[in-house]
């Protein structure tokens, strides 16, 4: 059984939401053209949600534990996308 911390289990639940790739600033990961968006219950659009985003740390640890893969298994670490595994969705429909 593998335990995880709560930032490993935000991100997991990020990359469930869909692929991550890397952010411009190179440290951080996130979905591919995210931006910020305003709650759907906010009639005025006046709170912005901040953009979710993982570190390239939590990617690591996260695919040595075979939760996330590379989409492209040829690419380095840094320049390809990645997804959640069958074993990460399995972590989180029985941890979370």
């Amino acid at each position: 059984m593998i335990e995880l911390t709560p930032i490993q289990i935000r991100s997991l639940k990020l990359a469930k939401d869909g692929d991550v790739f890397l952010h411009q600033d190179g440290k951080r990961w996130t979905h591919l053209d995210a931006t910020e968006t305003y709650a759907k219950t906010d009639r005025f659009k006046e709170r912005p949600q901040k953009v979710k985003f993982m570190k390239t740390s939590t990617l690591v640890e996260l695919t040595e534990f075979g939760l996330l893969k590379k989409l492209d298994p040829e690419a380095q670490t840094e320049e390809s996308a990645h997804a959640i595994t069958m074993a990460g969705k399995m972590w989180l429909l029985k941890n979370k």
